[in-house]
């Protein structure tokens, strides 16, 4: 029995919808509909699969989606929680399914209609008394209701600390822009932001401007694990799992965590970034690409930080000069990221880190052995390194 995740599962299949503001489809068909295109990029049958796994978030459940696929008996199903940051965890729980033997195949999926239908931008309102709607009561009555409200209270404490400005998170946005105009699946294909487009589009949640946020997207998308003995033999050139980890933080709250001692940076980022690095024998220096979670354009420049690509305050220096290009020391987020491709919850990302180890990515980097994908901020998340299969 494995001791550690290192190699012991890979991703053989990937699929998605398309990504719009009004799918015109349940969320249960996108779901469907992705997991379908996942089996079939890795050249499975619904019959092979006997796990799946999604978000707590996800509203189609796993015994439908089988149903509407033709999936039989399944002797794995999990949910994750605390939104995007299940969007790598979903794949650790699928890897541990594979590495204990406990099922074969696995599909990880997640949809949403995040545009036509409900909309996290449209804040926290009522609902059945949560620990989550508890805690957020200290806050809301001060204006604190939508994410980008929440995250808006970190970056201004972030740039107190650090001396980051708007300009900083304006290279964000543009770097992954950049990336987006190449990607034909992307809301931004062949849109370019300057940085004076950034700077002049109005604030969200001050000091966020309307292009540090992400997307609002209705799509859905999903990847199949397996074994790397049988991913070997399947249609696709597999992803390689080198590490996969979860983790919540001290005094940890699901993205209010405002009465940490510092909140300027991601104690859970850097746990998750420690098991990684630990499982894998990885370290920064060996991370060719990444797939940072980008559900706003100041949670990369923490997140830079905490897997060591540059030490903490740096990242404001580190994202400019190119530096998230192709071509950059870390190209990042070569999709267009959730800021400027689709907001899938992180799992569009996901889908981005197996065409980067391909080598298929519509924004390639030369070198590709080792992609850093991680997922949301602000709350209990996930990360992982994928690598090509030895």
């Amino acid at each position: 029995m494995p001791t550690t995740l290192k190699d012991e599962a890979a991703i053989a299949g990937i699929g998605q919808t398309e990504f719009s503001k009004s799918s015109g489809r349940s969320e249960l068909q996108l779901a469907a509909e992705a997991v379908k295109a996942a089996l079939d990029d890795a050249g499975l049958k619904p019959s092979d699969v006997d796990g799946m796994t999604t978000f707590t978030l996800d509203t189609s459940d796993e015994i439908e989606v089988a149903r509407a696929v033709g999936i039989g008996d399944l002797t794995f199903f999990n949910r994750v929680p605390h939104g995007g940051g299940a969007a790598v965890g979903v794949v650790q729980q699928a890897a541990m399914a594979v590495a204990t033997g406990i099922a074969d195949v696995v599909v990880c999926y997640r949809a949403l209609n995040g545009r036509s239908g409900m909309r996290y931008s449209s804040g926290v309102g009522e609902g059945v008394a949560t620990s989550d709607l508890i805690h957020w009561s200290w806050y809301m009555p001060f204006g604190l209701m939508t994410p980008a409200s929440w995250v808006a209270m970190f970056t201004q404490r972030y740039m107190h600390e650090y001396g980051c400005t708007s300009l900083d998170l304006a290279a964000v946005a543009v770097s992954t822009r950049k990336h987006a105009v190449n990607n034909p699946d992307a809301f931004y294909y062949q849109q370019p932001l300057t940085i004076e487009e950034h700077q002049g589009s109005r604030y969200i949640a001050a000091p966020l401007h309307l292009y540090d946020c992400c997307q609002e997207t209705d799509g859905g998308t999903a990847c199949v694990i397996t074994s790397p003995q049988r991913a070997r033999d399947l249609k696709q050139p597999a992803a390689l799992i080198r590490g996969a980890a979860q983790a919540a933080g001290a005094d940890q709250e699901s993205m209010t965590s405002f009465y940490r001692p510092n909140i300027a940076c991601l104690p859970e980022m850097d746990l998750v970034a420690k098991q990684v690095y630990q499982q894998s024998g990885l370290g920064p220096n060996d991370v060719d690409a990444a797939i940072i979670y980008d559900a706003f354009t100041s949670i990369v420049l923490w997140q830079l930080e905490s897997f060591g690509f540059c030490k903490r305050g740096e990242a404001k220096d580190f994202v400019k000069h190119g530096n998230l290009e192709v071509g950059g020391h870390l190209p990042t987020n070569t999709h267009g990221g959730q800021l400027s491709e689709a907001y899938i919850h992180g799992m569009n990302g996901v889908n981005e880190a197996v065409r980067l180890i391909r080598g298929t990515s519509t924004n390639q980097p030369k070198k590709n052995d080792h992609v850093l994908v991680t997922g949301g901020v602000g709350v209990p998340t996930s990360g992982m390194i994928l690598g090509k299969m030895h």
